[in-house]
């Protein structure tokens, strides 16, 4: 085999370590040639080279480096506030930070988002105030999904109970002390995946 380009390996692994590190995935062979410029049969060849030298690894879902082969892949997901569980409440505006989540804790939820509860009318649902609620972006919904919806530019976290016999949505509470939200329609933001109670960033 012909001699390598040492800055050239060093540029390939510290992109796959950094792509790894940002968005949780390695990057295709076409990504990879694009963004250093170069062709993708170099790119193939010189991974094929790093991975029998030793310098990468080959994962489950292509090349990796040697340390993310090790650990689990995680994936970095944006914080957007408080989501309130009781009355409806301004809607959440800013991005408060980011959490990183292994990646087989998102799932195949492309577009998530966390949101921390605040109040206690989900309490039954298991989600308590403070929790904080793993979030996948979508439009619609089942019933008796727990969502997160918007009602007249107000947001909040209920079950999702559309009653089509009568022409109207029903946000309902798991709390037994609280009544249903009744409402003509409203904006389905995503649906609640998962809870994290106990999170260490």
């Amino acid at each position: 085999m012909r001699t390598k380009d040492t800055e050239l390996i060093k540029t390939i692994k510290t992109y796959i370590e950094d792509k790894c590190e940002k968005t949780g995935r390695v990057p295709p062979y076409s990504e990879i040639a694009e963004d250093l410029g170069v062709g993708k049969t170099t790119v193939k060849r010189y991974l094929d080279y790093m991975a029998e030298k030793g310098m990468i690894a080959r994962g489950h879902y292509g090349y990796e480096s040697i340390e993310q082969s090790r650990t689990e892949r995680t994936v970095s997901v944006a914080k957007l506030g408080y989501v309130p569980c009781g009355p409806l409440s301004e809607e959440y505006e800013c991005i408060d930070g980011y959490v990183r989540l292994p990646v087989s804790f998102v799932g195949n939820a492309k577009k998530c988002f966390l949101l921390t509860a605040s109040g206690n009318s989900m309490i039954d649902a298991g989600i308590n105030d403070g929790d904080l609620v793993l979030v996948r972006q979508q439009e619609e919904a089942n019933y008796n999904d727990i969502v997160v919806a918007l009602v007249d530019n107000e947001v909040t976290l209920k079950r999702y109970r559309p009653d089509n016999e009568n022409g109207v949505i029903v946000l309902h509470p798991e709390n037994k002390r609280m009544k249903d939200i009744v409402v003509d329609e409203c904006k389905i933001q995503g649906v609640a995946i998962k809870v994290i109670k106990d999170l260490e960033n």
